[in-house]
């Protein structure tokens, strides 16, 4: 049943996080030192796994493939943040909204995907030993890789479609920072109960569904280091599985809140500052957890850092000669 209105909405308006310019401003330049060390850390484990033939391993194969959805999943959103911050009024058109909700939500299934499969790989390697070679060969993980890519962003491609067929004529104002499900269905006005009745489905089945799997990876995993006899190689076997384990405990946790729950009941703001954790902080945790706790990353960085001093050394000596 369609509300009494008057005009259809084109576009709509982001709320300011704060009325005061000064407060406005100090977020814009906090939150664009978190997108640049964000993008410039997971930039980094890219071009480290990609360059260094002894990261070329099933499990940097995908902690390769995370940094690299990190890298979009900041950028869909980071970036008009941003703008919005030094704009009044922060607008975003109606097509553009829904595409950063396609965009978004794609990216973010990705993500829950590639971490299940992580998990699956530490339970090869620590309960299939002698078997990881074959369960986790070169072929296996680009395909896998391939259908978490593919499954990531074939998932919210029904509710995106169902929702740009939708009418705005309330409110154009999201009291978000992005264009995210509740706020976009609060302004409708058509009936949306279908629409997020099937986002909902989805959201729930895929967090879960990954959740479960991967906790299900973990039991495993855990069972297997406690038969374990000596202590060093439990140490070692659970070592190789805590900076994974911290990622998803952070993100399916944040996840969780906002997504596996009916959303009309919760305060936006609320939601706004849970939002900021698992698509703002989380992609840059992810590099420094997968960096400090991790001697291999570590060592290749150290690798890269002087060969590129070497490169730059000769140019110098050169620019000296000249002069």
């Amino acid at each position: 049943m369609e509300r009494a209105n008057s005009t259809l909405v084109t576009q709509f308006v982001f709320v300011r996080f704060s009325n005061s310019p000064c407060l406005q401003l100090l977020f814009f330049h906090l939150f664009l030192l978190v997108y640049l060390l964000s993008l410039v850390g997971n930039a980094l484990i890219v071009l480290i796994v990609a360059l260094d033939g002894h990261l070329h391993t099933p499990m940097y194969f995908f902690i390769c493939n995370l940094s690299s959805v990190e890298l979009w999943y900041t950028t869909v959103t980071v970036p008009k943040m941003l703008a919005n911050f030094l704009s009044s009024p922060g607008v975003i058109s109606v097509p553009n909204c829904i595409t950063q909700y396609y965009f978004f939500f794609s990216l973010a299934a990705t993500e829950l995907f590639i971490l299940t499969t992580m998990a699956f790989d530490r339970y090869a390697a620590i309960c299939r030993p002698l078997h990881y070679p074959l369960l986790l060969s070169p072929q296996t993980c680009g395909i896998l890789a391939g259908v978490c890519w593919f499954m990531g962003f074939l998932c919210p491609m029904f509710p995106s479609f169902l929702l740009a067929k939708t009418s705005f004529c309330t409110s154009n104002q999201i009291n978000h920072f992005f264009c995210d499900a509740d706020q976009i269905f609060r302004l409708s006005c058509t009936d949306t109960h279908a629409i997020q009745a099937v986002g909902y489905a989805f959201s729930t089945v895929i967090i879960l569904g990954t959740l479960v799997f991967t906790m299900a990876s973990y039991a495993q995993i855990l069972a297997t280091i406690l038969g374990m006899a000596s202590a060093a190689a439990r140490r070692k076997a659970f070592s190789t599985c805590t900076a994974h384990l911290s990622v998803v405990t952070i993100y399916f946790g944040t996840l969780i809140f906002m997504y596996v729950r009916p959303a009309v009941k919760y305060e936006s703001d609320i939601n706004k500052i849970v939002a900021i954790f698992y698509s703002v902080i989380t992609p840059l945790l992810n590099p420094l957890i997968y960096t400090l706790r991790n001697k291999d990353v570590k060592e290749a960085l150290k690798v890269l850092v002087s060969r590129m001093q070497k490169f730059c050394r000769p140019s110098e000596e050169t620019s000296d000669r000249a002069t």
